[in-house]
Order: C-alpha cells, then sequence, then structure tokens
C-alpha cells in the first residue's frame, strides 16, 4: 500500500524511516552545535505528544508557542499536529498586553514557552485569560523557583512513561490526522484593526512546499538558518513545512546577536531575508570597506564594477564577452568569494526577499556578486505562495510569475485575486471575514492593486485600499512612494501622506546604523536618535534622497504628481510597542496619521517648525516621555518628463 504523505506528522515518521541517521536540526547552544537525526526528532516528537497526551490535551485543542526558533518549539508544533491540535505561534517580542488578544481569541489552555522571560509574560497575562492552566518552558534558567510551570524535561518523561503504557497511541493519533485538518493558526499583522486567526491546512501548506521544493529543486541535501519569528507564515513555509516536505536541515541560531556569526559558520544552501536584512548586511560591507587600505578599497571598486556590468548575467547563463567573463573570474577569486563568505552566502543555491519591496540597486548588487536573490509574493492566507521569480528569468521590479498550482488575475479594480490549493480554510471564528475575502469563484481578495507586464511577471503597486488621489486627480499610492524612500540605507521607515490634498508630504524614519555611521565619519557628534534626528547635516542628507525619489517620480507615467514637496524626520522610531507598526514592521497608516496629527497639519500648514511630546512604551513595560522641536523641510520637485530610453 502506498505510504501516505499527507500531513506533517506523516511526513516526519517519513523521513525516520528512509534516512533516520541524517541531520534534521541543528541549534547553537553555548558556542557549540548541537545535531538531531530524523530519528532522534522523532522520538522527541513521540514523547512531548504523548506527554501532552497525558495532561488532557485533545484533538482541536489550540497549543500557544512562544519564543525564538528553537527546535524544541519547532517539534513542538508536530507533536501538537500529531494529536490533531493546532499550533499557535506568538511573536516572541509582543509585551503581555498583546498575548491576551490571542490566547483569549484561541482559547488557549496548553502553552509552550522559551525561556523565563516569556513564562513571565504569560503570567502576567493568565489573570486576564481565564482558559490558561498549562505552562511548559524549555530553558529552565532563572525557572526553578516557579511552581506553578512545567519543564519541557518534565513533560518529555511524563510522554515516555505514557507512552510505554499506552504504545499504540501516537501511531493510532497520527493515522486519525487528514489533510484538510487545521495544522497552523498564524494571525494576520493587524494593520486596520484587531489580528485574525488564518487556519491553514496539513494540505494547503504541504501543497505550497511540494509546489516550492519542485520549483527550487530543494532536496534533502539543503539546509537554512531558522531565524525570522515563528509567528511569521514565512517561517513556517521555510522552515516547517518545506523542512518536512524535502527533509532538508534547518539550524537554530543561538540568539538574535549571533545570526550573522551563525550564519557564516552554517553556510545554508537556503535562505531568506527582509530587504532589510540584506541591506545592512551590505551596510556593514561597506563600512569595513572604508576602514581598509587604498589596494583594497581600490579592488573593491574595479571589480564591483565588473560584476555590475556583467555579473547577473553569468548568474542567469546568458552570454558574456570573453574579457568580461575572464574579469569575472578574477573578481570571484579576489572579492565576490571572499565577500559572499564574510556575509555567510558562500554556499547559498537559493535566496529569497518579500515582505516589503528592495531596493533595485541593493537586489542587483547581491545578484551580481553571485548570490541568487530572488523575489516572492504570498501573504498569511495564501501560505506566502503565490508568485516565484524563476531562474535565469528574474526582474528587479517584480515579484514572479504565478507559482506551480496558483492562479492569479486581476480584477477590474486593479486587485490582485488568487486561486489555488494553499488558499486558507477560514478565518477562526470569523465566518463574515471568511466570505468577504473569498468570493463564490474561489479567489482570495489580497487587497493588493497590481498589474501583469508583457512577460507575464506580476507587478505589485500598492495595497489596494491605501491607494487615493491627489486633490489634482492623480493616482496617489503611497506604499510606491515609501518604498522609493526606504531604498536608501539612511531611510529606515517612511510615511507619505497626500490623498484628497493639493501635495505629497512625508514623515521619515532615519536609520540609526546607517546614519549614526555616517555622522560619526564626519566628526558630528550626537546622544542618541532624538538628537541625530534633528541635525542640519542630517536633514541635508535626507534632503538629497527625497529630491532623487521626486526626480524619479517626474519620469513615471502619471506620478509627477507625487512628489514630495515636504518633509520632517521624527523625533521617535516608529515601533510596534507604540502601536505605531505592526509586529511584522508594517506601518499603521491609519493610527500614525491620527497619533501625529498635529505634524500632518503643521506640514501642510506651512510651518517650519513644530513641537511635540509623545509617549513612548518600552519591552519591560516602563514607559516615558519624548519631546521634539521638529523641523519641517522644503524639497525640490521637478517638472513631469518622459524618462529617455537606454
Amino acid at each position: 500500500m502506498e505510504e501516505r504523505l499527507d500531513t506533517f506528522p506523516r511526513l516526519m515518521l517519513h523521513h525516520a524511516r528512509v534516512r533516520p541517521n541524517d541531520p534534521a536540526t541543528r541549534e547553537k547552544d553555548l558556542g557549540i552545535w548541537q545535531t538531531w537525526t530524523w530519528s532522534q526528532v522523532a522520538g522527541e516528537v513521540r514523547a512531548l505528544a504523548c506527554g501532552l497526551a497525558a495532561q488532557g490535551f485533545r484533538r482541536g485543542m489550540h497549543l500557544a508557542i512562544i519564543g525564538d526558533n528553537r527546535p524544541r518549539l519547532y517539534w513542538a508544533m508536530i507533536a501538537a499536529d500529531a494529536l490533531g491540535g493546532i499550533p499557535v505561534p506568538m511573536y516572541q517580542d509582543a509585551p503581555a498586553a498583546e498575548f491576551v488578544y490571542v490566547l483569549n481569541d484561541a482559547a488557549i489552555v496548553y502553552a509552550i514557552a522559551e525561556d523565563q522571560e516569556q513564562v513571565d509574560k504569560l503570567l502576567e497575562a493568565k489573570p486576564q485569560v481565564p482558559t490558561l492552566a498549562h505552562i511548559y518552558y524549555d530553558d529552565p534558567r532563572g525557572l526553578r523557583n516557579y511552581d506553578t510551570v512545567t519543564s519541557y524535561e518534565t513533560l518529555a518523561k511524563i510522554g515516555r512513561e505514557f507512552d510505554a503504557a499506552h504504545p499504540g497511541f501516537f501511531d493510532e493519533e497520527v493515522a486519525k490526522g487528514r489533510p484538510d485538518d487545521v495544522s497552523i493558526m498564524l494571525y494576520t499583522s493587524g494593520t486596520t484593526g484587531k489580528p485574525k486567526g488564518v487556519c491553514q491546512t496539513h494540505a494547503a501548506f504541504i501543497a505550497a512546499a511540494k509546489g516550492g521544493c519542485e520549483f527550487d529543486h530543494l532536496t534533502a541535501d539543503d539546509s537554512i538558518l531558522s531565524y525570522l519569528p515563528m509567528a511569521w507564515v514565512g517561517d513556517h513555509l521555510f522552515s516547517y513545512a518545506q523542512w518536512l516536505y524535502a527533509g532538508f536541515t534547518i539550524n537554530c541560531p543561538e540568539s538574535g546577536d549571533t545570526v550573522m556569526t551563525d550564519l557564516r559558520e552554517i553556510g545554508p544552501t537556503y535562505y531568506f531575508a527582509p530587504p532589510r536584512i540584506f541591506e545592512n548586511l551590505l551596510t556593514q560591507v561597506m563600512i569595513r570597506m572604508e576602514d581598509a587600505s587604498v589596494i583594497k578599497r581600490w579592488l573593491f571598486r574595479y571589480f564591483t564594477d565588473v560584476a555590475r556590468r556583467c555579473g547577473a548575467d553569468i548568474l542567469d547563463g546568458k552570454t558574456v564577452a570573453l574579457a568580461d567573463r575572464l574579469q569575472y573570474w578574477l573578481g570571484n577569486l579576489l572579492v565576490y568569494g571572499p565577500l559572499r563568505n564574510v556575509l555567510g552566502m558562500s554556499r547559498i543555491r537559493i535566496a529569497y526577499t518579500a515582505g516589503a519591496a528592495i531596493g533595485p540597486d541593493l537586489f542587483r548588487f547581491y545578484r551580481s556578486i553571485g548570490v541568487n536573490l530572488k523575489q516572492l509574493y504570498g501573504s498569511t492566507e495564501t501560505c506566502a505562495y503565490v508568485c516565484l521569480q524563476p531562474n535565469g528569468d528574474v526582474k528587479f521590479d517584480t515579484v514572479g510569475v504565478p507559482a506551480p498550482g496558483a492562479e492569479v488575475k486581476i480584477a477590474k479594480n486593479g486587485e490582485v485575486l488568487v486561486r489555488g490549493p494553499m488558499l486558507l480554510k477560514e478565518y477562526y471564528k470569523r465566518p463574515d471575514a471568511t466570505a468577504e475575502s473569498i468570493d463564490a469563484e474561489g479567489y482570495f481578495h489580497t487587497g493588493d492593486a497590481g498589474i501583469f507586464d508583457a512577460a507575464g511577471h506580476l507587478k505589485i503597486i500598492d495595497r489596494a485600499k491605501d491607494v487615493g488621489k491627489l486633490g489634482t486627480g492623480a493616482i496617489f499610492a503611497p506604499n510606491y512612494i515609501e518604498n522609493k524612500l526606504k531604498f536608501f540605507p539612511h531611510i529606515k521607515e517612511a510615511v507619505v501622506f497626500g490623498d484628497q490634498r493639493d501635495k505629497v508630504c512625508a514623515f521619515i524614519n532615519i536609520d540609526m546604523g546607517s546614519s549614526g555611521n555616517w555622522a560619526e565619519r564626519r566628526g558630528l557628534p550626537y546622544s542618541g536618535y532624538t538628537d541625530l534626528a534633528a541635525k542640519p547635516d542630517i536633514y541635508a542628507l535626507i534632503r538629497e534622497c527625497v529630491e532623487k525619489v521626486n526626480a524619479e517620480l517626474a519620469t513615471e507615467s502619471g506620478l509627477a504628481d507625487s512628489q514630495i514637496h515636504r518633509f520632517l524626520i521624527l523625533h521617535k522610531e516608529l515601533d510596534p510597542d507604540d502601536d505605531e507598526l505592526t509586529r511584522t514592521r508594517k506601518v499603521r497608516r491609519g493610527f500614525v496619521a491620527e497619533k501625529y496629527r498635529v505634524l500632518i497639519d503643521a506640514l501642510y500648514g506651512g510651518k517650519t517648525v513644530e513641537h511635540i511630546e509623545t509617549l513612548v512604551r518600552f519591552e519591560d513595560g516602563r514607559s516615558g516621555m519624548v519631546a521634539a522641536d521638529l523641523q519641517i523641510a522644503d524639497a525640490k520637485t521637478f517638472p513631469a518628463h518622459a524618462k529617455q530610453a537606454a
């Protein structure tokens, strides 16, 4: 009889049978990489599942999972799936107050936390969550005297005893699983309201994993660094669904602070990062090059010019002149190879970025030095699987072609519609939202505005709800403009305004690392973010960036009216703890507009300075006030003109 590989626990048991001694999971602990084989992982999951069952966990119940990427937390998700339960990963950087909503909405009874920090937040939330009864933890440090919580080791011990007493229980529970059972509940970012629980089935994520693995030829020989939030759909696709489908190795870093070191040590073949990570890596390289010797700086400049000229074509297998190919070979020996090694990308076959637009220069740079960086498009409701960029057919301004099994079309109003096996089953306890999002033909309404180019590649313009009109009647796409601003390394975040107004204005957050380094190299002293953001030299730097964006917009059809006339640099960084960003770092546009109404009025009222005091919240629960007199600057705009053909 053919083996059924239609649920994640069955996939795990399959790998334990066919490759029992292959590495499944690694974790760096106290500077040493620990490895678990597929056979060992299966044993751990069996013990954990039986332990949960002995404690009363039953089919259909939810298991909250909170913490950084840890092997035992991934195993806990398989254990919950094996029992017919539903794992609910939560953002580890959220304060206790934010836990309360999800814990109550999902009626959480059982929770597994990484360490003392997460346990403390659960205990703080517990009085407001009447269902929460069982809390388990992985890392025991600091928890010796916590009487109301249970260690992972104790739970696993209970499980082994239960398994010995009920030897057929685990396999029987796995056998009960069906492809259309919900395998995970991931909460949306909640940019416009309360987060919604997205219920995804085994079949949906396995379809996405299968399509992605076949598209990029991922096998059991690949490996990935698992470091992005477990509550984010991208991590669940790459580090859980594709891991269990293909049988490759996931590697968990020691901590968030050691990710780059661990990346270099592991040298994964498969990698995902949002654009900001790729930008930060390049910024670090540029800083190091400024401190390098004259010869090294010359070699870097010379060979990056060579790479810019022909590197991407060589990567894509296109015809390149022999002289250029020889120069690139030498550059790979002297510059590109060592640079990829420093970046931890020496073994990467496939690298993806998504979640925000990536700057074309940044994108081209990585591809030019031999990193096969591509873009994808998806959402929580589509298992992060809608469009992928094929090898050899990569464009910086699109998100690729429809992925295998995905049907994509553009509605009359310009909205991107998606249909396929990877769609959500439902929003948890929200039949109204489910019916609103999926139409009678089975298409999911993404909320994104997009177009297909002549080659069939999808180009995302903006969130459909955010696209408005200027007072002149011209289209206003704020996200498109904001992304252009964020392509500059000195700008971390931007929020632009202009809907139903005669001109566009902007809030800017500077990037503390990049702008701080720029200031230090010019002998410009500063005491912190607020002080640095107010410096005239920083304003001049940001004005230059804004005016470059304006010059680009002036050449784009229908967007010349969207040039930024005035801007200010905010006195604080937009922060999820202050409800200005979601946990996935998306701007809560309406909230920001209301909170900083006085600044918007100043921008449009012709003021040159505006005083503001803002309440800020810190991760430890403390709060304080940040006050500043914000300068408001004008930016040069340009007459509309068509871009010259290359």
